[in-house]
């Protein structure tokens, strides 16, 4: 199937994926964008859990307070090279990270460190993650996706392993 150049150029403007994944994605979608977008985001996953076991020795620090000085968040991100940390695109990433912490306040990074026995006693327990687990909650940039879907498709297209390794969430009171 021959994509058409309009079709391209705008699943690249919504991904940032490379022009020939976007071009693969657009022809396995018979040219629909929302399919090639689904596509891109499950191979980012994919890519993602290859990569899950290389070292991430270099990352960035975010900082972020929020308005008023009330609440603040602190966040350490690593990836494999000092290259990528300075990307504009894993900057975002991690500024991003830093708002969703801020207003979502999770208790945990991922569902493996939830204590077994605070998940036994949870009645309905895919609704504790998604409430507790960052990367198991909604972005609240695009409820579409969860943080492990943006996570994954920042690390197909970085090509390297990202981790958010640890994040401190203070407020006022608390």
């Amino acid at each position: 199937m021959k994509v058409s150049l309009d079709s391209l150029k705008e699943l690249r403007r919504i991904t940032a994926a490379s022009v020939s994944d976007c071009k693969k994605a657009l022809q396995d979608a018979s040219g629909d964008i929302e399919k090639a977008v689904e596509l891109l985001r499950k191979r980012g996953l994919e890519i993602a859990a290859k990569k899950e076991g290389r070292l991430a020795k270099e990352g960035r620090i975010e900082a972020y307070i929020h308005m008023g000085h009330k609440l603040g968040v602190l966040l350490e991100v690593d990836t494999e090279t000092d290259f990528v940390a300075k990307n504009p695109d894993f900057c975002q990433f991690t500024k991003d990270l830093s708002m969703q912490i801020a207003a979502c306040n999770p208790q945990y990074i991922k569902k493996e460190d939830v204590p077994a026995d605070i998940i036994e006693q949870e009645k309905d327990k895919e609704q504790f993650y998604k409430d507790n687990c960052l990367l198991e909650q909604p972005f609240v940039k695009d409820p579409k996706i969860t943080i492990k879907d943006y996570l994954g498709s920042l690390v197909g297209k970085m090509g390297e392993n990202i981790v958010i390794r640890r994040y401190a969430r203070y407020k006022i009171g608390e």
